[in-house]
């Protein structure tokens, strides 16, 4: 953790902690919500990607399975990287996509289904 100078921050809407950090040239904005029951993996998700402003900044979310109700929000409005992890849980890397970003609805964080 050290290695990556994490820092935890202050998201509004968030309630799991959230950190940031400097990778490359891109700032991360970084949360887990594996241990979580819906719907705070989607509340923290959209709280997170109020951040994405630029095309350096990404939110990166651990979670215990891909969010397919978030996904399909918020799809078109973000570049979404999916990765398995060795111990079960997935990470997804959110990251800005100019003129697509700016439309999404990041006030509506709750599943409709």
């Amino acid at each position: 953790m050290s290695e990556l100078n994490k820092k935890e921050i202050e998201v509004e809407g968030a309630n799991v902690p959230f950190f940031t950090y400097i990778l490359g040239e891109d700032q991360i904005f970084e949360f887990d919500t594996s241990k979580c029951g819906p719907p705070d993996p989607m509340v923290n998700a959209m709280a997170g990607l109020k951040l994405l402003d630029a095309p350096n900044k990404k939110v990166v979310m651990i979670n215990h399975k891909s969010p397919g109700g978030l996904i399909a929000k918020i799809a078109e409005n973000y570049d979404i990287d999916e990765q398995n992890l060795d111990d079960g849980r997935v990470k997804l890397i959110f990251s800005y996509k100019s003129g697509e970003s700016e439309k999404s609805n990041l006030n509506a964080n709750h599943c409709d289904g």
